[in-house]
């Protein structure tokens, strides 16, 4: 007979990414037949007290053998069966916050508790597990790491490299992106900017006082994101934060080298696929820019280590991860 499993997906914002959305509409893709997957999708998104209650009653409302939160929504998983659920973690990001009282409250419903409700924890990066570990009684083998696939659709594409005037694709506009830096860095470099994201009156304003040649899209859909990595010469990725790191991946499958930060998951997604700075030195990120602009040996380097850096990320390989976990919970 086959069993049932739920992925509890949370209802997105304007302008929040799809990536989640992605991993989890593949790994659906990839199920065997002796599963039925069902996707439901919060009424609401997550905000305040109420709607948060509807969507844990509506989770409640709609379990299945399997219950799996796929991430953002952990607090789905308080009045749902523990032994059938799994949780995934995406970050623990929100711990970084200085209020204390706000701290306190996420650490319990977003952490403690949903932690509590789950019988098994998947997160996408040892670098996440290590926090989960510390923030809370989980023990090792409760916490599963399981990275990101990649996509299918970011296939390599070649390009000549424009020495002269490369162009810089920047993905995200957060606070955790470290934009500012990152204007510092590329200033008196020429280059074309193209920012992906909403920029702050901040951002704009440092842009314009550098005199940085930028231009900026919002809203993309997924192949026009695509198409902006095609168009990039190098991508700029000097977060100072990040729960796993995607756009590394996808500048490697794509065949774009790629410049990140020797912080969090970062490096662990890289290997040696990609330029690793830190993210709190100017002179360092300017320097790596530099580098990869200036020395064709070593961009075209990193170029066929990404190409063998996704290999580990493939959607087939993780979806064979995920299946295991769901047959553990089923059987």
């Amino acid at each position: 007979m086959n069993k049932e499993i739920t992925h509890f997906q949370r209802k997105r914002r304007p302008n929040q990414n799809y990536s989640l959305e992605q991993i989890f509409s593949d790994l659906r893709s990839r199920m065997p037949e002796r599963y039925i997957t069902k996707l439901k999708v919060s009424s609401y998104p997550s905000n305040g007290v109420w709607k948060r209650i509807y969507n844990m009653v509506e989770a409640m409302l709609n379990q299945s053998d399997v219950n799996h939160v796929t991430g953002d929504v952990n607090f789905l998983t308080i009045l749902l069966n523990k032994n059938k659920t799994i949780l995934t973690i995406l970050d623990c990001g929100f711990m970084n916050t200085t209020n204390q009282v706000k701290r306190s409250l996420l650490k319990f419903f977003w952490l403690n508790l949903p932690v509590k409700r789950a019988s098994i924890i998947t997160v996408i990066s040892e670098a996440t597990k290590e926090q989960v570990l510390q923030y809370t009684n989980a023990t090792h083998d409760k916490v599963r790491v399981i990275p990101v696939a990649i996509s299918d659709r970011f296939k390599f594409q070649a390009k000549t490299f424009n020495e002269n005037k490369p162009i810089l694709l920047q993905i995200g506009t957060a606070p955790n992106k470290n934009i500012l830096r990152l204007i510092d860095a590329i200033t008196a470099i020429p280059c074309e900017f193209i920012i992906l994201g909403r920029l702050s009156s901040k951002i704009l304003k440092k842009l314009e006082s550098h005199q940085i040649d930028y231009t900026n899209y919002f809203g993309l859909t997924d192949e026009e994101v695509l198409e902006k990595y095609k168009l990039a010469d190098l991508v700029t990725f000097v977060s100072t934060y990040e729960g796993f790191g995607m756009p590394i991946l996808e500048a490697n499958a794509v065949g774009r080298p790629v410049i990140t930060s020797n912080v969090y998951s970062m490096p662990h997604v890289a290997g040696d696929a990609a330029c690793i700075v830190s993210p709190n030195d100017v002179v360092m990120i300017r320097n790596g820019i530099l580098k990869i602009i200036n020395d064709k040996n070593y961009r075209t380097q990193l170029i066929i280590n990404g190409r063998k850096n996704v290999e580990r990320f493939s959607a087939k390989k993780i979806a064979e991860k995920y299946i295991e976990i769901y047959d553990e919970i089923a059987g």
